[in-house]
């Protein structure tokens, strides 16, 4: 996100440093978004972003949270990706979401002439990007004369992203990771996990189902100071709510605000750790989680390290620093 009164470039410093932090820390994965036409936001293009973000790491998995597939074609995606899984081998995460992340004009303007799309398009996309990096699977009946190129050693991990029960029931009959989007706050979390539980069947990648499920997630010394250090983040899901793209403004601000929302509106997990840990296991054992992905927003870089930090300790991360 691109702070108010800050620049796109700020906005990708600010991201490198949470992500070199989370390296440290002992944190599995870092991955970014894809939004277009957005100010705000400084994600564009998630594989240029995680070629940047794993050379100023050493050890942590960078992915794409996610790709909106439907925005491109399935081939330049699958080498990209093979691009990157060459560079960075074992440590690339291919995220595949069916949104347009965007508006509908944007979409338009993204996909040139593939304006016109079927119910049919995601699912046989999806595995086309797969058999491109090597999952193939004759039962699909995906193109067997394209390859992605440059052919890395290994394999880039490819997972399904939603926030919906459409990709929890795709991902559970590929037999492939499922990322649940929990902290855009919709609803709907607990039966998207049962759609995915439900619907798995073992494949070639993946013998027993993996989840993840992501958090926004808020720690301050007291309750007070987290709900301070969120207030930011409230009013902008606040917006978004109402269809209108809000700044990311400094915390009071954020709260002497005209469309601040009232503190009954679901925010995500804020608070001191422990509370903010509690939470987090709550979500995992509610879900069955294999993974939980953590969203700490916050307008200063410092404290969305500082979020990291805190949980990294109480969760007993070990440490890569």
């Amino acid at each position: 996100m691109v702070r108010n009164g800050a620049s796109s470039g700020d906005a990708l410093r600010e991201a490198t440093a949470v992500a070199v932090a989370a390296d440290q820390l002992g944190y599995t994965r870092f991955w970014v978004a894809e939004h277009h036409n957005m100010p705000t936001v400084a994600s564009t293009s998630p594989a240029v972003l995680m070629a940047h973000l794993a050379s100023a790491t050493e050890r942590i998995r960078v992915g794409s949270g996610g790709v909106m597939l439907p925005n491109h074609s399935a081939l330049a995606i699958a080498e990209q990706f093979a691009m990157l899984e060459a560079l960075y081998p074992g440590r690339v995460d291919l995220g595949i979401g069916r949104a347009p992340g965007t508006d509908r004009s944007t979409a338009v303007a993204l996909r040139g002439a593939r304006t016109e799309n079927s119910e049919d398009d995601f699912p046989r996309n999806v595995i086309h990007v797969m058999s491109m990096l090597g999952d193939h699977r004759e039962e699909h009946e995906p193109p067997t004369h394209l390859r992605a190129t440059p052919n890395p050693v290994s394999s880039p991990a490819v997972m399904l992203l939603g926030s919906s029960g459409f990709s929890a029931q795709l991902a559970g009959a590929l037999g492939l990771p499922f990322g649940f989007a929990h902290h855009f706050e919709m609803g709907g979390t607990l039966q998207a996990a049962q759609i995915y539980h439900d619907s798995f069947r073992p494949s070639p990648v993946l013998e027993e189902p993996h989840l993840i499920v992501t958090a926004t997630a808020v720690v301050g010394p007291s309750a007070e100071k987290a709900e301070w250090l969120a207030s930011p983040s409230r009013l902008r899901r606040a917006g978004l709510r109402r269809g209108r793209l809000l700044p990311l403004l400094p915390p009071d601000d954020a709260l002497d605000h005209p469309e601040f929302p009232g503190t009954s509106q679901n925010a995500g997990l804020i608070g001191t750790v422990d509370t903010v840990v509690e939470g987090l296991r709550e979500l995992a054992e509610n879900t069955a989680a294999a993974e939980l992905m953590l969203y700490p927003v916050a307008y200063e870089v410092s404290d969305r390290i500082g979020t990291l930090e805190e949980v990294a300790r109480a969760w007993a991360l070990p440490d890569h620093a």
